[in-house]
C-alpha cells in the first residue's frame, strides 16, 4: 500500500512542476514578444511610410510616441536661465524614458538655456509651442569630445548640440524652437590660420589611415565647429514640426543612418557652412514640407571624403525631397563634393524657391574632384519653380577643390563616374545658362536628360557643356510681360 501512495504523490508533484514550467516559459515568451514588437508595454509604436519614387524606395519606419509616458523636464529640476540644472534635468528625463522602453521628454513653453543634448534609444524630445531650447555658445560645454565628423572625415570633436550615437527609435517633435547662441561660433566662422592648419592635419591623418580615436580636434585653436543636430549611426529617426535657428556648422546631419524622416521643419541659419540638411552615407531618407532659409545649400547630399569613405564603404541611397520651400540658399540641391562613398537614387520634386531672391546658384549642382572617387547616378529633379538664378538650372563640375587645391596634396587619384541625371518640368527666371556640364576627358558625364525646362532668359548661353556623352535638352524661353 505504501508504494501506490508514493506513486500517486510523485505523479502530482511532476504535474505541478510541469505546470509551473509551462507558465514560466509562456511568460518569458510574452516578455520577448513585448520587446520584439517595439516595447509594446511602453506605448512605443511605429509608422510605416511608403514613398513613391522613380526607383525602388523601401518602406521607411519611424517611431510613434503618441501613447508613451511623458517626462516633463521641470519634474527633474530644469530651471529657466540655469544651464546646468536644465542640462541635468534633460539627461535624467532621457535616461528614464529610455529605460522605460519609450517615452516623451517634454520641454514646456519658455526659454531654456542648455548645453548639449545626448540622446538614448526610444526617446522623443518634444518641444511644446512657445518652448525654446537655447544652446550655449561656450565650446567647453561641448566637451568631452565625441566621435563625429568634419566635412566627410571622421574625428573626435566638440559634441554636436544635439547628438545621437548608435540610437534607434528617436524623435524630435513639437512646435517649439531649437536655437544656437552664436557669440563664439560667429568668430570661428572666420577660419583663422590655426584652423586651416588643423584642417590640413585632419586631412593628412584621414589620408594615411590614422585611427579615428587619435584624431582629436579640440586642441589649441583648431576651431572645428560642431554640427547642430547629428544622428550618427542611428535608425528609425523622426524630426518633425520644430524650428531651428542659427547653427555653428551644418544644421541637420544624418550620418551612417537609416530610416530618417524630416517633416514640417523650419530652418533659418545664415552662418558659414550652414547647410540645411546633409544626409551622408545614409539610406531611406524623406524630407518633406520643410522651409529652408540658409547661408549655404538647402539640401546637400554627401557620402564621405576620400580614404575615410572608401574605408566605411557605405553609399547614400534612396533620398526623397518633396514639397519644400527655399527662402534663400546657395543651391536647392547639391550633391558633393564629399561623395566618395557613392550617391544614387535621389529625387527632389514639387519644390519652390522665393522669387524675390536671386542668391540661389543652381537648382541642382553636382560637384566632385579627382580625389573623391565614388559615383553619382540616378538623380531626378522635377516640378520645380524658382525666380532668377545666379548660375543655372543644372551644373556639374568635376574639378571643385575650393581651398583644398593648394592646402593639401592628392594622396590617391580617383575619378567620379556621373550618369543618369534627369530634370523635367522646371520653371525659372533669368539664368546665366540652362545647363553647364564640365566633365573630364578621360571619364565623361553620361546620360543627362532635361525636358520641359522654361526660363525667362539666359544671360550667356543655353548650354555650356564639355566632356559629356548622351545629353538632351528640351527648353524654351518664357514670355514675360513688360
Amino acid at each position: 500500500m505504501i508504494a501506490p501512495r508514493y506513486f500517486r504523490a510523485s505523479r502530482c508533484g511532476k504535474f505541478f512542476n510541469l505546470l509551473i514550467s509551462t507558465l514560466v516559459v509562456a511568460l518569458f515568451a510574452l516578455a520577448l514578444q513585448s520587446c520584439s514588437d517595439g516595447h509594446a508595454a511602453s506605448g512605443l509604436r511605429f509608422e510605416e511610410i511608403e514613398v513613391e519614387a522613380p526607383f525602388e524606395m523601401p518602406v521607411i519606419t519611424v517611431p510613434d510616441f503618441s501613447e508613451c509616458e511623458r517626462y516633463p523636464i521641470t519634474e527633474y529640476g530644469a530651471i529657466q536661465g540655469d544651464k546646468n540644472a536644465t542640462v541635468n534635468a534633460i539627461a535624467t528625463a532621457i535616461d528614464k524614458a529610455s529605460s522605460a522602453g519609450g517615452g516623451v521628454v517634454v520641454v514646456p513653453a519658455g526659454e531654456w538655456l542648455t548645453g548639449p543634448v545626448h540622446f538614448k534609444s526610444n526617446v522623443n524630445l518634444h518641444l511644446e509651442e512657445g518652448a525654446i531650447l537655447l544652446f550655449s555658445e561656450n565650446p567647453e560645454d561641448y566637451l568631452p569630445a565625441v566621435k563625429t565628423t568634419w566635412e566627410g572625415m571622421e574625428c573626435y570633436n566638440y559634441s554636436p548640440l544635439v547628438y545621437a550615437y548608435e540610437c534607434e527609435n528617436i524623435a524630435i517633435t513639437g512646435g517649439g524652437k531649437l536655437q544656437a547662441k552664436l557669440d563664439v561660433w560667429r568668430e570661428w566662422y572666420k577660419r583663422p590660420p590655426a584652423h586651416m592648419e588643423a584642417l590640413k592635419l585632419l586631412y593628412e591623418m584621414a589620408s594615411t589611415d590614422v585611427p579615428v580615436e587619435d584624431r582629436v580636434m579640440t586642441k589649441d585653436d583648431a576651431n572645428m565647429r560642431p554640427q547642430f543636430i547629428q544622428f550618427n549611426r542611428c535608425e528609425n529617426v523622426l524630426l518633425e514640426g520644430v524650428s531651428i535657428e542659427d547653427s555653428p556648422f551644418w544644421v541637420i546631419h544624418p550620418f551612417l543612418s537609416k530610416n530618417v524622416v524630416i517633416r514640417g521643419v523650419k530652418v533659418r541659419a545664415h552662418g558659414h557652412n550652414n547647410d540645411g540638411v546633409d544626409p551622408e552615407m545614409s539610406q531611406n531618407i524623406l524630407i518633406e514640407d520643410c522651409t529652408f532659409d540658409q547661408g549655404d545649400d538647402a539640401i546637400a547630399v554627401k557620402s564621405g571624403r576620400n580614404q575615410d569613405a572608401w574605408r566605411l564603404d557605405t553609399p547614400t541611397r534612396n533620398v526623397v525631397v518633396r514639397n519644400c520651400f527655399v527662402k534663400n540658399g546657395h543651391q536647392l540641391l547639391a550633391i558633393g563634393s564629399e561623395l566618395s562613398g557613392g550617391v544614387e537614387n535621389v529625387l527632389i520634386e514639387n519644390c519652390s524657391l522665393d522669387r524675390s531672391i536671386a542668391g540661389v546658384g543652381h537648382l541642382l549642382f553636382i560637384k566632385t574632384n579627382e580625389r573623391r572617387g565614388g559615383w553619382v547616378k540616378n538623380i531626378h529633379l522635377r516640378n520645380i519653380e524658382s525666380g532668377d538664378l545666379r548660375y543655372g538650372v543644372l551644373g556639374i563640375e568635376t574639378d571643385v577643390l575650393y581651398q583644398w587645391r593648394d592646402l593639401v596634396p592628392t594622396y590617391e587619384r580617383r575619378l567620379t563616374p556621373i550618369s543618369e541625371v534627369y530634370l523635367e518640368n522646371v520653371r525659372a527666371g533669368s539664368v546665366e545658362y540652362v545647363v553647364k556640364i564640365q566633365g573630364q576627358a578621360e571619364l565623361p558625364v553620361k546620360k543627362v536628360r532635361m525636358a520641359n525646362i522654361e526660363v525667362e532668359n539666359f544671360r550667356k548661353e543655353k548650354a555650356m557643356n564639355e566632356n559629356v556623352i548622351d545629353v538632351s535638352l528640351s527648353s524654351r524661353l518664357l514670355e514675360v510681360e513688360d
